[in-house]
C-alpha cells in the first residue's frame, strides 16, 4: 500500500469511533427515520434498490466519485468508496429532509458565528453541496485548468488538505472550510453508517473495524477475545427485520 494510501486510510480511521456510533445511534430512530424517509418517498429500501442518483447532476456525481475514491481507496483493508455507496448514501440524504433543511432554522439573521455556535449559514445541506462543489470545480479549474474529477492524486490530496484548512477563497461567501467539514462528515457517515441508508455497502466499514454493527456486543467480548483475533457476526437493521 502506497504513503498517500496508508495516510488517506489513517485520516479516515481517526474518525472510526464516531462513525461506529453513527451506526449505532441510527438503530434507535430506524421507525422515526423510515416514517420520514417514507415521505420523502426516500425508504431505506428504495435506497438499496435504487442505487442511481437523485440529487446530484453529472458534474456533482463526479466530483462526489472522486473525493470519496480518494479519501478511501481500494486496497486490502476495504473496497473504495464508490464500491461502498458512500456516494449514494451522500445523494440520498441531500435528497432527503436533512438536505433540505427540513430541522433548520433558516429566517436570519445571518452573522458570522463563532467555532463552538456551529453552522451558520443561511443554506440547507443541498444548496451548501451544490455551491461548494461548483466553487470547488472552479477554482480547480483556474489552478490547475482541470475539474476536481480529472485531477491526478497528488493535486486532488493538495486541493483537498487547502480546503480543509480553509486556505482556498470560494467567489461565493461560504467558508470553503465549511463545505469540506460537512463533506468529510458526510464520508464518514457514508462509510460507517447502517448500509440501510445507502452507505457502508456489505457492511465494509464494519468489517474493517470489526464492529457487530446493530447489536453492540463487543464489550462482552473484550476478556473472552483478548489477545485473539474477534470475528463477529455483523449484523445490520435489515438482517433484523
Amino acid at each position: 500500500m502506497s504513503q498517500n494510501s496508508q495516510n488517506r486510510r489513517n485520516f479516515l480511521k481517526s474518525a472510526a469511533v464516531g462513525g461506529a456510533a453513527m451506526g449505532v445511534g441510527a438503530t434507535g430512530v430506524t421507525n422515526v427515520a423510515q416514517a420520514q424517509a417514507k415521505k420523502n418517498s426516500l425508504s431505506p429500501t428504495n435506497m438499496n434498490q435504487n442505487p442511481g442518483y437523485i440529487f446530484f447532476n453529472l458534474d456533482e456525481q463526479a466530483f462526489i466519485e472522486a473525493v470519496v475514491d480518494h479519501m478511501i481507496p481500494a486496497d486490502e483493508l476495504s473496497p473504495s468508496g464508490t464500491q461502498m455507496g458512500v456516494n449514494i448514501y451522500i445523494d440520498r440524504s441531500l435528497a432527503s429532509g436533512w438536505g433540505k433543511g427540513e430541522r433548520l432554522y433558516l429566517k436570519g439573521p445571518w452573522k458570522k458565528g463563532l467555532p463552538n455556535q456551529g453552522y451558520q449559514l443561511p443554506l440547507t445541506p443541498a444548496e451548501l453541496y451544490r455551491v461548494g462543489i461548483s466553487n470547488a470545480n472552479t477554482h480547480c479549474q483556474k489552478t490547475y485548468a482541470k475539474a476536481f474529477d480529472q485531477l491526478p492524486e497528488n493535486l486532488k490530496q493538495e486541493f483537498l488538505v487547502a480546503l480543509q484548512g480553509g486556505k482556498i477563497s470560494f467567489k461565493s461567501d461560504m467558508p470553503s472550510r465549511t463545505f469540506f467539514s460537512m463533506l468529510y462528515q458526510n464520508v464518514m457517515e457514508g462509510m460507517f453508517a447502517d448500509p440501510i441508508y445507502g452507505g457502508n455497502r456489505n457492511k465494509a466499514g464494519w468489517k474493517l473495524l470489526g464492529f457487530p454493527g446493530v447489536i453492540a456486543v463487543n464489550a462482552q467480548n473484550v476478556e473472552k477475545f483478548l489477545d485473539k483475533k474477534f470475528s463477529p457476526v455483523v449484523s445490520s437493521i435489515s438482517d433484523l427485520s
